[in-house]
């Protein structure tokens, strides 16, 4: 990931990773308010809950699901998704300079662009599509794009639902413990801690860890597929030939009302960019 990336994330993330830190802070002091964390460790119990909860999500899921998951995870939380006005600004942009320079001047912003969706949406400008070619495909596009977060978040999903039942596995084999100590007082208080703390492991990690995780990756998908729909719209308005001042404003009721401030049409730099007249830039 590049700095400008890191930045990027970070101004966007700033407030959700500082609410995150100050709940995590006062989940852990209610565990630290007695004094005594030890009662909260066990190796044995967190044993069990990590090998089963692993174990039966191999036994679900091949491991390049899980491969997917993982870079999923990595993209979705260290990775800055841009804004809907920023892919609204770049489309009416791209409409600008289609009319000035023609369509096979776009091919200069195919390998520019940052987005995956748009670069292909503009390959297939380019190429020459009609517009229900482009529609289709683009739309078969956001579909599986759908359907594969989908199936990465069932993964996530899979290792909440059993966790906690191998809390439950966890309890047991410290009540066999209990049971085959009877009379022998140092049996019995070592093998409590594992009752008890394997279920507190796996509710823990299932509505800790697993649960936010997931729910992250479908909010994470809905927003890209919002922003697909929008590069959706804006490429077919310019296989159109709709004028940008229209496309703008057509684009613009995806937008929230306190986001449509301002214009997006930045002709001051698209005229920098193509060293475009003033008499040019009037006429657009």
């Amino acid at each position: 990931m590049f700095a400008s990336d890191w930045v990027s994330f970070f101004k966007q993330s700033k407030k959700n990773i500082f609410g995150i830190i100050i709940c995590v802070s006062l989940f852990l002091a209610g565990f630290l308010i007695h004094g005594n964390t030890g009662l909260y460790v066990n190796l044995s119990g967190f044993l069990i809950i990590i090998g089963g909860t692993l174990g039966a999500t191999f036994l679900s899921y091949n491991t390049t699901r899980i491969k997917i998951l993982f870079k999923v995870l990595k993209t979705s939380y260290g990775r800055a998704i841009k804004s809907p006005n920023e892919i609204v600004s770049i489309l009416v942009d791209l409409s600008v300079k289609k009319r000035l320079q023609g369509l096979l001047a776009l091919q200069d912003d195919e390998d520019e662009t940052a987005i995956v969706f748009l670069r292909q949406a503009l390959g297939l400008l380019v190429d020459g599509f009609s517009k229900e070619q482009i529609r289709e495909s683009l739309t078969s596009e956001m579909y599986f794009f759908k359907m594969r977060r989908e199936e990465t978040r069932r993964v996530l999903q899979t290792m909440a639902d059993v966790a906690p039942s191998f809390g439950l596995v966890g309890s047991v084999v410290g009540l066999i413990g209990m049971l085959a100590g009877q009379g022998d007082s140092a049996i019995i208080m070592s093998t409590i801690p594992v009752a008890l703390t394997s279920t507190l492991y796996g509710i823990v990690l299932a509505n800790f860890i697993f649960l936010p995780f997931a729910a992250n990756i479908r909010e994470r998908t809905l927003q890209e597929l919002f922003l697909q729909k929008i590069v959706l719209e804006g490429v077919l308005a310019i296989s159109e030939d709709l004028h940008p001042k229209m496309m703008e404003r057509k684009l613009v009721s995806f937008l929230t009302p306190s986001a449509r401030r301002g214009r997006f049409v930045s002709y001051e730099k698209i005229r920098q960019r193509l060293n475009l007249s003033e008499e040019v830039r009037e006429n657009i």
